[in-house]
C-alpha cells in the first residue's frame, strides 16, 4: 500500500483526505491511502516517515515554513518563498530523503489568473505566514503590487490599524492568508473596514472550510467578486498528486 497524508495542527478543518479518497475511488486508483497525521510538534515528524510505505506528504498551518529544517532538499521557488507544502519521500539504500516543493503556487495562480488585469494597482495581502509568502511570489510573478498587512508591527507591513481609507478603497484585490473564519470558528473574520468594499473589490479567501467565510460574506453583501479556496485546493491537491508520481521531481 502506498501511503500519502498531511501533517500540521489542528487537522479537523481540511477536506485534504476527503479529496484524496474519492480521488483515488473515481480514478480507479488502487492500493493508495490518504491520511491525516495532526502533529502536535513538528520534531514528530522524523518519527512519522520511519513508515517505509509513506511515499508522500502535504503540509499545513503551522508548519509550512519549520519543516524546511527536516527537508534534503526544496525546490528553488520553495527556497525562494521559504515555505513548503509538499513533501517528497525518497528511499535509497536505507537512507530516507526528504525533498520539499510548494504546490500552494499553482493554486494561487490559477485562481487568481481570470480576474487580473490593469485596473488592479495594488492589493493587500492579510497575513505574513507561510501562505501569505505564497501569494506575495505569485502577486510578483503577475507584476501585481502589494502592501502586507500584520496584527503585529513588522518591518514592510502595515498594522491593521494603520489602514487607511484610501488604502482600502484603492486596493481593489484583497487577499486574506490567514485562519480567520476557519471551521470550527467560522465568525472570525479580518478586521477591515468592510463598510469600504464595493463591486469594483475582489476578496479571495485562502480559507476553504467553509467555502464562504465571514470575510467573504461580507464582501459578498457589498456586491464584491469573492474566490473561495476551494479553486486552490484543487489545484495544489492535484500538483502534488503529480509531484509524487513524476521522476523529473
Amino acid at each position: 500500500m502506498r501511503k500519502f497524508g498531511l501533517i500540521g495542527y489542528p487537522l479537523g478543518h481540511s477536506f485534504s483526505k476527503k479529496y484524496f479518497t474519492e480521488k483515488f475511488s473515481r480514478e480507479h486508483i488502487e492500493n493508495c491511502s490518504y491520511e491525516n497525521y495532526p502533529l502536535t510538534n513538528i520534531g514528530q515528524l522524523t518519527d512519522l516517515i520511519k513508515d517505509k510505505s509513506l511515499e508522500g506528504l502535504n503540509v499545513t498551518i503551522p508548519y509550512k515554513s519549520a519543516v524546511i529544517n527536516f527537508l534534503y532538499s526544496a525546490d528553488p521557488d520553495a527556497d525562494t518563498i521559504g515555505a513548503v507544502n509538499v513533501i517528497k519521500i525518497h528511499r535509497r539504500n536505507n537512507e530516507t530523503e526528504l525533498h520539499g516543493f510548494n504546490s500552494d503556487i499553482t493554486g494561487i495562480r490559477e485562481t487568481l489568473l481570470p480576474v487580473i488585469d490593469n485596473r488592479i494597482k495594488n492589493a493587500l495581502v492579510l497575513g505574513t505566514g507561510g501562505s501569505s509568502k505564497a501569494v506575495c511570489f505569485v502577486l510578483d510573478s503577475l507584476s501585481v503590487p502589494y502592501t502586507l498587512i500584520s496584527r503585529e508591527k513588522k518591518p514592510s507591513c502595515l498594522t491593521y490599524s494603520e489602514l487607511t481609507t484610501d488604502l482600502i478603497r484603492n486596493s481593489r484585490l484583497i487577499i486574506n492568508t490567514t485562519p480567520l473564519g476557519m471551521y470550527p470558528n467560522i465568525s472570525r473574520k479580518p478586521d477591515i473596514r468592510y463598510e469600504l468594499l464595493g463591486s469594483k473589490h475582489i476578496l479571495f479567501d485562502l480559507v476553504y472550510n467553509p467555502e464562504i467565510t465571514a470575510f467573504l460574506k461580507m464582501g459578498q453583501e457589498r456586491g464584491c467578486t469573492v474566490l473561495t479556496g476551494l479553486k486552490m485546493l484543487y489545484s495544489q491537491a492535484e500538483r502534488s498528486w503529480e509531484i509524487w508520481n513524476s521522476d523529473s521531481f
